[in-house]
């Protein structure tokens, strides 16, 4: 089983957001996608779960093809595949007990005690005990974020897809979050789509990388490779050279 991307192709008006995009998830892996803010790493992630329709293009996962379905079918989809928003989207109203809990509420396979217990079990393994009676805003960004992929995981995915998911984090928690991404494949064999500009992160967590640009994947390898890749886009982008990026066609 894996995700795959295949000639993706997506506009919004005259702006090309994706133009060929393909890619290929491993089964057990990390794979990043980086790029610069507005390149259409969002947009490529949100297909996978049906968020965003393809202009033309397949989007398969567990060799279902997503860009096709609908109802019942498209919400087994999403109940494989957890995601993780940028800015955690918890429900300022809600405890975070509750927002942790919506998704296997509205499964309906678990009861009272049973959602108890897989609550506490999920926010355990974000390093989250204690804050079910708490409500988002008293607890920190990093917090909230972690808050975020216990309500992902609380549902058992085999996929978790990551939007941004150390933006506007301080170096420390985003090293806890980096961390936290790692632990997800190691101790739950979850395989992990992450999108990110934040580069210093892509190379502590990836087991490979994707460059977009002109919304295809320009070059795909290890992170250590990355740096001898003879391409103006990716050295331009590695390198904050933004002339090099632009020119590259």
């Amino acid at each position: 089983m894996s995700i795959r991307l295949v000639d993706l192709e997506k506009r919004y008006g005259d702006n090309v957001v994706l133009d060929g995009f393909s890619l290929e998830v491993p089964d057990g892996s990390i794979t990043t996608v980086i790029g610069p803010s507005g390149s259409g790493k969002s947009t490529c992630l949100k297909t996978v779960i049906g968020l965003v329709r393809p202009d033309a293009g397949e989007v398969w996962v567990d060799e279902r093809r997503v860009d096709t379905l609908e109802g019942d079918p498209l919400y087994e989809v999403r109940r494989a595949a957890g995601f993780v928003f940028q800015f955690a989207a918890l429900f300022d109203s809600m405890t975070i007990f509750d927002n942790v809990a919506m998704g296997l509420r509205r499964a309906g396979e678990l009861d009272e005690a049973g959602i108890a217990e897989r609550v506490r079990e999920s926010l355990d393994l974000v390093d989250l005990e204690g804050v079910e009676d708490k409500m988002p805003s008293e607890l920190s960004g990093g917090m909230r974020k972690r808050a975020g992929v216990a309500r992902a995981v609380a549902m058992r995915p085999r996929y978790l897809l990551y939007d941004e998911p150390t933006t506007g984090l301080d170096p420390v928690t985003v090293t806890v979050i980096d961390r936290l991404i790692l632990r997800m494949r190691d101790e739950l064999g979850v395989t992990s789509l992450v999108i990110t500009h934040d580069l210093e992160s892509a190379y502590r967590i990836s087991d490979r990388l994707a460059m977009l640009h002109q919304g295809r994947i320009r070059w795909v390898g290890p992170p250590e490779a990355i740096h001898d890749v003879d391409d103006p886009a990716v050295q331009g982008f590695i390198r904050g050279e933004p002339e090099l990026w632009e020119e590259a066609s």
